[in-house]
């Protein structure tokens, strides 16, 4: 049987996802924004697509790392998360029946019982097909918040995240999976031998449990990351199910995918058990010169001090202040993502550009071309081994979901490269599906 890739849409609860520029678009939807028929309809054309699932990136708060205000992201209309994901996410799983759903959560801001309990009740409703992108927050304004007085260093949160995971692990096993007896009769509902405390204690957070909700029909959500630094790819060789790699070129999409799958090993996992997803935007046209045409009319929206606005808050560092001295690693402190860091490095070896020309050209990859185009260059990547599959990013929303569903995932199927139905319910089925 064929390796089919995975196929999951990066989604935002308002207009404007990676693409700073997309919601200026003529065919972007704005009116729209606070309809639960907006998601509802996403979901349903993802799901009739088979995607294996969509997430929601998020932040806990507005972005003010440019300039110190987040004017540039309010004026310019940023990646903003204008509704909290977790109350978008039941009306998408209430409108479809496969489609994996995704959010993102922080283990440095939630505790282990709030995270177990959300997301587990979810899990439970949409009948196994969560996912938690775990995250553990790489800016400041998000602790302050929560009312802490600043993030702890990088490596403490994962540090903390592990045990955040193990604690959240414990809690999804309180309930064995025949505690329920619902003997009317014998007036026994469930037997209370199989309901289990955790009992977890560790360094950073502790939790009693048991807790009040049962395994889901996958067990427990499949968990996400992200995490690109050294630390990061330790977390996630450990944990992730999936990762979202973002990454320039070919070769260091390869680089990342030999490293992480190599990682495995050590913690008595399989290459299988983790599948990398590399993100892509796709700029589709009935020509190679309309997708052209198409993709630069899109860039032609960026706006110079979002993209520069985007990039201080991804590396964790005010690019508008910076005057091109010094190490940015350096500058970040305890803030940033490693993966934006590498991302804004590669584009400026690359193009040969300044660090502070590179910031203001860091919108998502694109692969432009007719819709046998673009899945050629996809196809070429997955059959290398680049990747497992890809994180569709959107350009304009929801018009790029709808186009790459209509137009490439029918190519990709012809060629056996993607499923054409679903061959089990959950999340977790998705995954393994081979």
């Amino acid at each position: 049987m064929p390796r089919h890739m995975h196929l999951a849409a990066y989604l935002k609860t308002g207009p404007t996802a990676l693409h700073g520029g997309g919601w200026r678009h003529p065919e972007a939807r704005l009116d729209d924004i606070f309809e639960p028929s907006r998601y509802a309809s996403i979901a349903r054309t993802l799901e009739d697509a088979c995607f294996d699932a969509c997430f929601f990136a998020d932040l806990f708060g507005l972005y003010d790392v440019h300039a110190s205000s987040p004017d540039a992201y309010v004026r310019r209309g940023g990646q903003i998360s204008f509704l909290d994901p977790m109350t978008v996410l039941p009306i998408m799983a209430a409108a479809t029946s496969r489609l994996g759903l995704g959010a993102t959560l922080s283990t440095t801001l939630f505790n282990p019982y709030h995270l177990a309990r959300t997301l587990l009740s979810l899990d439970v409703l949409s009948k196994g097909r969560v996912a938690w992108n775990v995250v553990t927050s790489a800016t400041e304004l998000e602790a302050l918040n929560f009312g802490l007085e600043g993030l702890p260093a990088k490596d403490d949160r994962y540090d903390m995240a592990d045990e955040v995971v193990e604690a959240c692990l414990k809690l999804w096993g309180s309930w064995d999976k025949d505690a329920f007896v619902m003997d009317k009769a014998r007036g026994l509902f469930a037997d209370p031998a199989k309901v289990h405390y955790a009992n977890y204690e560790g360094r950073y957070v502790r939790t009693r449990g048991p807790l009040s909700i049962p395994q889901s029909a996958q067990g427990h959500p499949v968990l996400m990351q992200a995490g690109a630094s050294e630390r990061g790819r330790q977390f996630a060789a450990r944990w992730a199910e999936v990762v979202f790699a973002m990454q320039r070129s070919k070769a260091e999409m390869k680089d990342f995918y030999t490293d992480l799958k190599g990682r495995l090993d050590a913690h008595d996992r399989r290459p299988d058990d983790c599948s990398i997803l590399v993100q892509v935007s796709c700029v589709v046209g009935e020509t190679e010169a309309i997708a052209r045409e198409r993709a630069d009319y899109c860039n032609s929206l960026l706006d110079d001090e979002l993209a520069l606005a985007t990039t201080s808050a991804n590396v964790g560092v005010d690019m508008s202040r910076y005057d091109g001295v010094g190490d940015v690693a350096a500058l970040q402190g305890n803030q940033g993502m490693q993966g934006s860091v590498d991302f804004l490095q590669q584009i400026q070896a690359a193009e040969k550009l300044t660090l502070s020309e590179a910031a203001k050209r860091t919108a998502a990859s694109q692969i432009v071309g007719t819709a046998r185009s673009v899945a050629d260059q996809l196809e070429d990547l997955f059959v290398s081994e680049a990747c497992d599959g890809f994180v569709v990013s959107p350009i304009v929303s929801p018009l790029s979901h709808e186009v790459f569903c209509r137009t490439v995932v029918p190519e990709l199927q012809r060629r056996d490269l993607f499923r054409k139905a679903y061959a089990g319910r959950t999340l977790r089925d998705h995954l393994t599906e081979r």
